[in-house]
């Protein structure tokens, strides 16, 4: 029979096909359950229809941290990608041992554990003793307290996460830039165009394929933001977000609730809907991408 002559081929997948189905499609299955369910863990879970969705648009928190994820959207993916790009410029400029030195120098933030990298920024950070503080009192500035002044605290999480996401992004821009034919540069320099020009006419138009690869993983990776602002305001599952929820971020707000609140109903449907809002950015990138690609 067909199906016998194809048995091998199946048990060949069928390891990846059952750990798929348990770790992947199972959890989302269970969550999308749990979401129209009042859940503690404890009590048998409790139908509520679409109440733990509604509970979740209306309350404080979720405006609070979906305002601070769009500010915090706006202004690291684009400046990220500007500082990714900028190195990337410089270390292509350098070849051998140089190059490999900055090419690592650069690329060790992203490499160090998020714990160790929140501690180094935390000290920089510190009132009065920080690195940061003790530079700006040389200028006569005041001491700031980067992490627990409301106007600053979303801003110092924005240069923590330049500064660790920029080698990652670094390293993909490189490589892009590692393929483009020499050549064009050579006809460009021919035609009289300045290093600007050719950047502009040249580098940026070649590298589309791998910028758009840059800013939606940007996007999405922005879009999940949760150990570096927990780590950084010291954060547990019944504090969070730092002062006046300065840094309340929706997996924060989601974690909470689950592990703090111990509402696994709410939490399920807070995923569900960062989901949808992931899933919509990403379409909306790849739609945006199609209608200006050249017919």
């Amino acid at each position: 029979m067909p199906a016998r002559r194809h048995l091998p081929h199946y048990l060949m997948v069928a390891p990846f096909v059952i750990l798929f189905a348990v770790f992947f499609l199972y959890p989302i299955g269970s969550g999308l359950f749990y979401s129209f369910h009042d859940w503690n863990a404890v009590k048998p879970a409790t139908f509520v229809g679409f109440d733990n969705y509604a509970r979740i648009l209306s309350s404080r928190d979720f405006e609070r941290a979906m305002w601070n994820l769009g500010t915090y959207i706006i202004i690291t993916v684009p400046l990220g990608i500007l500082v990714a790009f900028g190195l990337a410029l410089l270390v292509d400029s350098f070849t051998g041992a140089w190059g490999a030195f900055f090419r690592g120098a650069y690329f060790l933030p992203v490499v160090l554990p998020a714990f160790l990298a929140a501690t180094i920024w935390r000290w920089i950070y510190t009132p009065n003793f920080g690195l940061l503080n003790m530079i700006l009192g040389w200028f006569g500035i005041e001491s700031i307290n980067f992490l627990n002044d409301t106007s600053t605290m979303l801003y110092s999480l924005i240069a923590v996460d330049i500064w660790i996401s920029a080698g990652f992004n670094m390293v993909i821009i490189l490589a892009g830039l590692k393929n483009i034919p020499s050549e064009l540069y050579e006809a460009a320099r021919l035609d009289g165009a300045n290093k600007l020009q050719q950047v502009v006419y040249v580098t940026i138009p070649m590298l589309g394929p791998v910028l758009f690869f840059v800013i939606t993983y940007g996007l999405i990776s922005a879009m999940q933001v949760f150990d570096k602002p927990w780590l950084l305001t010291g954060s547990s599952f019944t504090s969070y977000g730092g002062r006046r929820n300065a840094l309340l971020f929706p997996v924060m707000d989601m974690m909470g609730r689950a592990f703090g609140a111990v509402k696994f109903g709410e939490a399920a449907a807070y995923g569900f809907l960062l989901t949808i809002a992931i899933v919509f950015v990403t379409a909306l990138m790849f739609l945006v991408r199609n209608l200006r690609a050249p017919r």
